[in-house]
């Protein structure tokens, strides 16, 4: 420091006051610039080849990369003079290299020597059972996400203000590190969701650990390119720490609602009204646990519990428990598949699903039931396959096991003209490929 302001000043005296006291065959301002960098260079070079703490290996980069050819040779008193003169580095290139080596190693050591101490942290909370603070109403545990993203955007900025080569380097090198601290906190959280199923606060961590993986998430998006192996391996370890969080949260409700399912077959349809009443009374009890998810999560998973409603109702009208012979009580369950699903979307819609894709498959099943003529069969038949593509011949079997009065050629004629309809490409979101027929 001492240096550079002496070598700034003086060449300033220089420039403004001495130079015209010369003849300019002279060129006393390139002397005298050639003799300050000659003595300062050398002084750098003693430095470098000596024993240097980190610290020091990365203000002497910034020296050499940054301060001295920016701040000091571009100064607006020195720059056009200073343009005269060739004076190169103050470090000959392969010492610079040797210690932007040293200090890119020393960096990314000291990187991933800080997420692992931070994953250790973070580990410890969970092992404290405490429950989770909560901002904005979603529980969270944002320091973990805050401090990873902040520990490697911090290293690659000082890496940065060195060269933008030094920080390219070290972009590159963290573009690993990420992908490999996310598998790591991705098996801390299996290893937890396994082992403390017992602690009080056991959904509210899951759902913490959830929402810190949108820290993560938009960091991501928003700062690697999309061809980057690294940006998709890392999407897809988050979305398995989601889903895998978000299997847990369901569990509980999806074993519950699974007897309440049972007496639609087992009441042959008569009271469906009050069991899908039942059956949406039972859900809503679990879903404003989900509101401490934040926003694009709680969406997610209530989409999957939309899916999972009309999945199971489907399953329940595939079972061949009820055959139904004659229109009048098939336009009678075909009203009360319609009512069903009307209650199940408006239940859905009003607390968030965005999954409108799932809305027409029971209104399309029921009007199936209710039709009559083998040629408007078809047409419904063929819309269902283009909605959705991944209903296959087996399930349409099944499901027209209801229709009694249907003879073995007609059901032929139909089953034919679903496998003609069914379109190749396989669905965005599936639903009739999740429902095995047994």
């Amino acid at each position: 420091l001492h240096m550079g302001k002496t070598m700034k000043e003086d060449l300033t005296v220089v420039a403004k006051y001495i130079k015209q006291l010369y003849p300019p065959e002279f060129d006393v301002f390139s002397t005298y610039a050639e003799l300050y960098h000659n003595y300062f260079a050398s002084r750098a070079k003693e430095n470098a080849e000596s024993h240097l703490e980190d610290k020091d290996v990365y203000l002497l980069l910034s020296w050499v990369h940054n301060f001295y050819p920016k701040d000091m040779r571009k100064d607006h008193a020195l720059a056009e003079e200073l343009e005269k003169v060739k004076l190169g580095s103050l470090l000959p290139t392969s010492l610079s290299k040797e210690l932007e080596t040293k200090y890119l190693d020393s960096e990314e050591a000291t990187i991933k020597n800080s997420l692992s101490r931070c994953l250790d942290k973070e580990i410890q909370r969970w092992k404290e059972d405490k429950e989770p603070e909560k901002l904005n109403g979603h529980f969270q545990s944002e320091l973990l996400a805050i401090f990873v993203i902040q520990s490697i955007y911090s290293g690659q900025k000082r890496a940065k203000d060195i060269s933008a080569a030094a920080g390219e380097e070290l972009s590159r090198r963290m573009s690993k590190e990420l992908p490999a601290f996310l598998k790591s906190y991705k098996d801390a959280f299996e290893d937890f969701k396994e082992k403390s199923k017992k602690h009080r606060y056991y959904k509210p961590i899951l759902i913490a650990s959830i929402n810190n993986c949108w820290n993560f998430r938009d960091y991501v998006e928003k700062n690697m390119a999309e061809k980057d192996d690294n940006k998709a391996s890392i999407l897809s370890t988050l979305g398995d720490i989601e889903n895998s969080g978000f299997d847990v949260l369901l569990q509980q409700l999806f074993a519950q609602l699974k007897p309440s399912y049972k007496k639609f077959t087992e009441n042959k349809w008569d009271s469906s009204n009050e069991i899908m009443n039942e059956i949406i009374k039972n859900t809503s009890k679990h879903i404003s646990d989900f509101r401490t998810l934040k926003d694009p999560f709680y969406h997610a998973i209530i989409e999957k519990i939309h899916a999972r409603l009309v999945k199971e109702y489907i399953v329940r009208l595939l079972k061949r428990k009820v055959s139904l012979k004659t229109p009048a009580q098939q336009q009678n369950l075909a009203q009360n598949i319609s009512k069903n699903a009307a209650d199940l979307e408006a239940f859905c819609t009003s607390n968030g699903s965005q999954a409108t894709w799932l809305n027409s498959a029971l209104p399309k099943l029921a009007e199936i039931i209710r039709l009559q003529d083998v040629g408007a069969i078809k047409i419904e038949v063929a819309t269902l396959a283009t909605t959705y593509p991944d209903i296959r011949k087996r399930h349409m079997e099944a499901f027209l096991y209801i229709k009694a009065n249907l003879s073995r050629s007609e059901l032929k004629s139909i089953l034919g003209y679903l496998s003609d309809s069914r379109a190749s490409t396989p669905p965005a979101a599936p639903l009739f490929s999740n429902i095995n027929i047994s």
